[in-house]
């Protein structure tokens, strides 16, 4: 039940988040016959929306447009995400060459398209497939609740010190408040039902240049529950990384064609991980529901790059060989940008 409705908060933060980057052109509104005096900035009307600040005539002021909002957020997406969805899915290159091209009122943008996947994917693999792993052994979790403990109490500690410190230690002490949060979550999720990882899963015991590191590692071999919780809380708040991480792979394919730019291979870009995200949110359903794996590894193996080959032939006009090759190319560089990705989260996980 906690979960559930930890998934509906985190589609609805989605929602919010999406549509505070999303403009509302091309959304119909109720017109009303007589204009006056803008309320946001007191231009004088002449249409259903202010010319100058872009507010519309008519604001709600009930308690009931609340939920009317919040409900038409999630499932209007401001009346543009059934027009997006479908072209995302089924003519990807389609969708991304007329948003480049200048049709931004017709579709959800691909930045708020993704925020808005972001928290779906993790809500969904946070109510389906629960978080990073199964039940733990009551041994193992008392064991992990008492070093989270020990952990607590430590940065406690600590952050009284350097409260009364000088104003130097300030960002010390906004750091040691933000771990403190992170631990007393992740102990209120391990004394759930749920597991934060695997309880025989250790991490490396090497040595690095780097004593922050080093000291790092050894914390996540003492608690790796802990670590992985962490890894997983820094994918979700990092995940926007991936655009400009992979942009740079996709600009690589084109170098010679000059009137593509940064900023269309960065659409390219969103747009695809948003699709990626959709399909994990299709998976963990599927596993849900006791799909045949044979299915499910069809669907992770072939959908990929099949949707990449459409994309990228609709987005830049390509041929089907020189899309072929492309997309070859663009799987590996889909790897290196994702192991890019997960060495960026270990470097801020065990450097913490």
């Amino acid at each position: 039940m906690t979960g559930g409705i930890e998934a509906v908060g985190d589609i609805a933060t989605g929602t919010m988040l999406g549509r505070a980057v999303e403009p509302c052109a091309g959304d119909a509104h109720m017109r009303h016959a007589d204009h006056g005096l803008c309320l946001n900035c007191g231009t004088a009307l002449i249409g259903d929306y202010c010319h100058a600040c872009g507010q519309a005539e008519h604001v709600h002021r009930t308690l009931g447009s609340i939920g009317h909002d919040l409900l038409h957020g999630v499932f209007h997406f401001e009346g543009k995400i059934w027009r997006t969805l479908p072209m995302l899915v089924f003519h990807p290159g389609d969708l991304t060459r007329r948003y480049i091209a200048g049709e931004r009122a017709r579709f959800v943008s691909p930045l708020a398209l993704f925020l808005f996947m972001v928290f779906l994917m993790f809500a969904s693999i946070h109510t389906f497939n629960g978080d990073l792993g199964s039940d733990m052994p009551p041994a193992a979790r008392a064991s992990a609740i008492r070093n989270i403990d020990k952990e607590i109490a430590d940065t406690k500690a600590r952050l009284a010190q350097a409260t009364v410190q000088p104003r130097a230690a300030t960002s010390t002490a906004e750091d040691l408040q933000r771990e403190l949060a992170g631990l007393q979550t992740a102990r209120s999720v391990m004394s759930g039902k749920r597991m934060l990882g695997d309880p025989d899963f250790a991490f490396s015991n090497g040595t690095t240049p780097w004593p922050a590191l080093n000291k790092g590692l050894a914390k996540a071999n003492a608690n790796p529950g802990l670590m992985l919780y962490k890894l997983q809380s820094s994918a979700y708040k990092y995940s926007w990384a991936l655009i400009p991480i992979s942009t740079p792979f996709v600009a690589l394919l084109f170098l010679w064609r000059r009137r593509y730019k940064l900023y269309d291979h960065a659409i390219f870009v969103t747009y695809s991980l948003a699709f990626m995200m959709i399909m994990v949110v299709v998976l963990s359903g599927m596993i849900r529901l006791n799909a045949s794996e044979t299915l499910i590894s069809s669907i992770a193996l072939l959908l990929p790059p099949l949707h990449m080959f459409v994309q990228l032939r609709g987005a830049y006009e390509l041929r089907k060989r020189s899309a072929l090759w492309r997309t070859i190319a663009l799987i590996s560089f889909a790897w290196i940008a994702l192991l890019t990705f997960v060495m960026l989260l270990l470097a801020v996980g065990l450097s913490g």
